[in-house]
Parts: C-alpha cells; structure tokens; sequence
C-alpha cells in the first residue's frame, strides 16, 4: 500500500486559489464575532511570543479545580520516561467513588505539538465522557517542540501508556479496555501511538479517537492550499509547527511513519478508529486519506466529516448545533467500543 497522504501540486504560475468551502452559517457567525486575531498565523519569526501568549491565556486548572468538590478523584503521577529521557507527568482522574476496574481514555492534549498542557483539556473529558460513561481518563503532559523534537514527544506518550498498562491494578483500570485518543496534534500523536505499540509489541489499545489529527508534515494536500489564510490553523501555522517538531526532516522522503502517521504503508492490524474532520479545515484530506487506508489494509475506522467546519470548531463555537452533533457522535462511538469489549459480568 502507498502512503496514506495523496500529494497535490499546485499548477505552474500565479493564479487563484482554489475556492474554499463555505462555513456553516452558525459557524461561521462565531467565528466572525472572534476577530481576525483567532486566524493569526504561526510562523518561525513569531513563534516563541505566541508559545508564551499561549502560556499565559490557556487555563491549567489546579487538582482542586479538577477534583470538582470531591466528584473527582485526580492525582499527578511522575512516571519513567524512555531511557535518557526526563520523567513523564501524567494527570491521572476518574469519577469519586467508583469501584472496580474501569476502562481508560489515554489522552493526548492538542496544539500544534507547540503549545498545550494536560491539565486544561480535563475539565470536559470529565464531564462529556469520564462522568456518563464510567470511564478513567490519563492525560499526558508530553514535551513541546521546538525544544523538544521527534521522537521526544512520542516516546513521552509512549512511555506513559506502558506505565499504565503495567500499573493498571494500582491505578484500577482495566489494561484490556484502553482507549487511546487526542486532538489536533494531540490525534496525530494517538494515531502514531497506534502504530508504535502495534510494531513494539507494547499494550493494545481497543480504539484510537482521531479529532481532527495532524498526520502529514508535507503541506501538499488540496485541503491544504485550499484553506490557506482560511481555516484557523493554516498551512502557514501547519509548516512552522511541523518544523518545529521535525526541524530540517520535515518533508523529507525517508521520514518514518511514527513521527508524521500520513507516511505509513502498512496500517493493518490497527485497532478501530473514530476519525473526524471539518469539510472547511486544513487537515481534511490527509484525514479523510487516512481513514481510506485504514479500510484499504482491512481496519475498521468511522470517519465523519462535519460540513463547514473550520479546525477546532467546537472549541470555538461550543453551543453551535454541528458542535453538538460531533461531541454525540464521539460518545455513541465511545461508548460502542467499551460496550464491544465489556466483561462479561457487566452484560451487553
């Protein structure tokens, strides 16, 4: 099988863009009362002010804020890194007073692999899906780039699942029920996270959730120049992040899958994938090429394409109703997964 991430060229000369697709009008509306600030693009020369910009504005709630007056039991763990890397900060919550081993949503925060933290995506992993579905949830504070580049913020991931996996009694989860899943760059780290336990031998996740993932270093997709000054993360901030990440790799021919999942050949034996993605973001077409592969190797994989949506839309306009319908289509996923693999105790 080829590489997962069909390349477009451009025709030789100036000339328009392709059209882009129209937002959905709700969309479209919050977006607009935004401002143009929220379409700033990240680029080499602006990249360390932004970071820190990020920084400071992103909330990071406290446990306390986390525990939510005692509906929550949260804990910060130190765990081994890979060998000569620094410990790995996982976040560690479920529901307060659960009993038994409960299934696990592995998480990685998302960013652009250049900004985030894995405190402030748990408020609404919590209450979406760790409250109604009895779920565990493990958010991983993996190193950002450019001060940390591949394989560092993969191994810090990969690390942390093992970590887990091995401890799951302690931690009363059920090793045979993980999930593992993210955002963004978040989903991109997920989907090579599949890849990289399935070729180490290491835990077996029983689904990835893929939201909107960043899986292709080399801008080359319709999708691509299609939203370029368009969509809220363009192909101009897509470049900057990926070569902060990968720095003079990026683009080039013999780089591996686990570090950008578009360059794959072999996605067989996966496990089944939740893959989404806005008909109005960059990351489109190497997400919806992605899920293609998956079912071309043989995989299961459930791919929506939500019309109109710009990337992270349902961060930006929460209460919009192509909002609501993409946090109810990830939760009936989730929650047919875990049911998939139920004890038998806990019956259909």
């Amino acid at each position: 099988m080829s590489a997962v991430g069909g390349a477009y060229e451009p025709g030789p000369g100036p000339g328009p863009a392709p059209a882009a697709p129209p937002f959905d009008p709700e969309l479209g509306s919050a977006l607009a009362a935004l401002g143009d600030a929220v379409r700033e693009p990240f680029t080499p020369g602006n990249l360390v002010a932004r970071q820190e910009r990020d920084a400071a504005a992103r909330p990071r709630p406290s446990l306390r804020d986390l525990r939510a007056d005692g509906g929550f039991e949260v804990d910060e763990l130190r765990v081994p890194g890979a060998a000569g890397d620094p410990d790995v900060t996982l976040v560690s919550a479920r529901p307060a007073g659960t009993a038994g081993p409960l299934p696990l949503l592995y998480y990685m925060h998302g960013g652009g692999m250049i900004m985030g933290n894995a405190w402030s995506v748990l408020p609404q992993l919590l209450r979406a899906w760790a409250l109604p579905l009895g779920l565990a949830v493990i958010s991983v504070e993996y190193r950002l780039a450019p001060r940390a580049r591949y394989p560092g913020p993969l191994e810090d991931c990969y690390a942390g699942l093992v970590w887990a996996a091995a401890h799951a009694t302690g931690l009363g989860i059920d090793a045979d029920r993980i999930v593992i899943g993210g955002k963004s760059a978040g989903g991109g780290l997920a989907a090579a996270l599949a890849l990289l336990t399935r070729d180490r031998g290491g835990p077996a996740p029983i689904g990835q959730l893929l939201l909107c993932p960043m899986l292709d270093d080399r801008d080359r997709t319709f999708s691509s120049h299609q939203m370029a000054g368009v969509d809220t993360w363009d192909r101009t901030s897509n470049t900057t992040a990926w070569q902060a990440l990968l720095g003079d790799r990026q683009g080039s021919a013999d780089l591996p899958p686990y570090a950008a999942p578009a360059r794959a050949t072999d996605l067989s034996g996966l496990p089944p994938a939740y893959v989404e993605v806005g008909s109005a973001e960059t990351f489109r077409d190497e997400d919806v090429a992605y899920a293609n592969a998956i079912w071309q190797a043989g995989g299961e994989a459930e791919l929506h394409v939500w019309p109109g949506a710009f990337h992270g839309f349902d961060t930006l306009a929460p209460r919009a109703a192509l909002s609501r319908d993409a946090r109810e289509a990830r939760t009936r996923w989730l929650r047919r997964t875990l049911a998939r693999h139920a004890p038998a105790s806990e019956g259909p």
